[in-house]
């Protein structure tokens, strides 16, 4: 009998081969399952609670995903897709996870019966490319300029948020935000930043009907002087700013030793006369509007307070950005580098006005602005933090469809489209990848049943209903009104999704299943390089394949 011999330390756990896959394929089940009742109109919402104690309630699957603390690494896995979907485009993020959940729930039986795991995934993604195509067959594309379509279509995809109780409210919202900000990039296309140029500030009080998309930006700041400087301003000239209008300091400590008294006026003539000097080659200009990212001096605010000029200092970078864009100034380093074409004109009105007991300054009624700020009011910081998030998603889906204007059907017509016209193919598929390739097939259908359970409609019967339509890849348009669980054809009701959304969901929701599939071996507890000889290595013992315990499993 040979000797056991030690490849791996002792503290090291490895599982390998078939029960990799089970564990993998269970945790990412697990995680379909936290948040597939989050899916259509009907969902429920989940509460989370924070370490801190907050309260977060949602039913946007990013959101839900992104709080949760998980022990398993492919249920993190699966979290990264959610995040994804949400960077890329934002919305959609709940159907990744139902779907790449679902796509491993039916590779499971493949596994078990000794299909290699390759197999599997060279099916899935020729199921993919396939899918893609259904795509863009019946996809249609719309005219961006037409507001009512645009309109709906947002509407169709925040219809499963918490806010579709206000009707277009966010909707419209959404939609003046991001074609304010569309910048043309010539051949048609355009770009749409809604990180940079549209901030989202959410003031308590007032009714969330008062929310708005301001012609310009708002900033939670009040003039440097309240007293002395105009609070109003009409038409005014900006000027911005990224430096100091304070006397430079040293870098650290410095001393000046000085010999005579005289010295010491001397000195501080000098100070004066340098912020003087800045403030001169400033009012040249004869701004109304001063605005800085950095300090300003008292001297400073006495020199421009005395020629009528409001300051504001002290301002966030990403703010000044957005002011520059929107009324059209340049922000300069250095106050004699200025010209007159700095000076921002586009403005027609700067005021600050007090909402509940903070102050803040609206730069608004601007000619063609370029950012702008979205005023969101509301009863609670719950619900604001929730319009926030839909009112992103919102964005999102507006950009989207700013840059690739085509649509496709909503309420799972897609998927069962892509499904039956998979179906169909997998006929002509040889070899031993047509079982996992009609399998993808069939785990598309995961987004209309999930819809079908959320309504409380009876699914079997809806589920076949629905096959029966789709069976020979027509009638591309009919699915499920995730409000009333009724078959209706999705263009009557309005119910489009973006292209890009569902493209990108497949895509994202394939792949990560792939790489699940392809994990065969698991190996934990690698512990940091100790210092030599800083601990000693306690008695080893030799794990069959059988006995690596499976702790890593998510309990349901």
């Amino acid at each position: 009998m040979q000797a056991p011999v030690l490849v791996l330390k002792d503290s090291l756990k490895r599982e390998s081969g078939n029960k990799v896959h089970y564990g993998n394929i269970q945790a990412s089940k697990a995680v379909a399952d936290i948040i597939r009742t989050t899916l259509g109109p009907r969902s429920m919402l989940k509460m989370l609670l924070d370490a801190a104690g907050g309260i977060v309630v949602t039913n946007d699957g990013n959101a839900i995903l992104r709080e949760l603390d998980l022990a398993h690494p492919a249920a993190k896995s699966m979290i990264e897709l959610s995040r994804t979907q949400d960077e890329e485009v934002g919305d959609g993020t709940t159907s990744v996870i139902v779907l790449a959940g679902e796509m491993l729930h039916v590779a499971e039986a493949f596994i078990g019966r000794n299909y290699h795991p390759t197999v599997i995934c060279r099916a899935y993604n020729k199921a993919l490319e396939d899918a893609i195509a259904v795509l863009d067959k019946i996809a249609m594309s719309i005219d961006v300029k037409d507001r009512s379509t645009m309109l709906s279509l947002v509407k169709s995809c925040i219809g499963t948020k918490f806010t579709s109780q206000f009707g277009d409210l966010i909707a419209d919202l959404a939609i003046d935000a991001t074609s304010t900000v569309g910048v043309e990039l010539g051949q048609g296309l355009r770009e749409v930043d809604i990180k940079k140029y549209i901030k989202v500030e959410k003031v308590p009080g007032g009714q969330l009907e008062d929310s708005k998309v301001l012609k310009g930006v708002m900033i939670n700041k009040d003039v440097v002087a309240p007293g002395k400087m105009r609070r109003k301003i009409v038409n005014p000239r900006i000027i911005l700013l990224d430096c100091p209008l304070e006397y430079k300091k040293g870098e650290n400590q410095t001393n000046a030793e000085l010999m005579r008294e005289e010295d010491w006026s001397v000195l501080l003539k000098m100070e004066e006369e340098y912020i003087e000097n800045l403030c001169f080659q400033i009012l040249k200009f004869k701004p109304d509007l001063v605005i800085t990212e950095k300090g300003l001096s008292d001297l400073a605010c006495h020199y421009l307070s005395k020629a009528g000029v409001s300051a504001i200092r002290r301002l966030r970078k990403t703010d000044n950005n957005r002011i520059a864009k929107a009324c059209g100034a340049v922000i300069v380093n250095r106050p004699d580098e200025l010209q007159e074409s700095d000076v921002g004109t586009g403005a027609s009105l700067f005021e600050v006005r007090k909402i509940g007991d903070e102050f803040f300054s609206f730069i608004v009624e601007c000619k063609d602005p370029k950012a702008c700020t979205v005023l969101l009011r509301g009863a609670s910081k719950d619900l604001l933090n929730e319009v926030e998030r839909n009112l992103q998603d919102a964005m999102s889906v507006a950009r989207n469809i700013i840059k690739n204007p085509k649509l496709v059907p909503g309420g799972g017509a897609t998927e069962l489209t892509v499904s039956a016209m998979l179906k169909q193919k997998s006929s002509s598929i040889e070899g031993i990848e047509k079982w996992p390739y009609e399998a993808a097939a069939i785990a598309f259908e995961a987004i209309p049943r999930t819809l079908a359970q959320n309504c409380g409609v009876n699914v079997i019967r809806t589920m076949t209903a629905l096959q029966g339509k789709h069976a020979n890849g027509e009638n591309a348009w009919i699915g499920i009104d995730g409000n009333t669980g009724e078959i209706t054809d999705m263009k009557e009701r309005k119910i489009w999704d973006s292209y890009t959304v569902k493209a990108q969901a497949f895509k994202t929701a394939i792949e990560a299943a792939c790489m699940l599939l392809r994990i065969d071996d698991i190996v934990s507890g690698i512990k940091k390089k100790q210092a030599p000889g800083a601990g000693s290595a306690p008695k080893s013992k030799v794990e069959g394949e059988g006995e690596a315990d499976n702790e890593a499993l998510i309990p349901e």
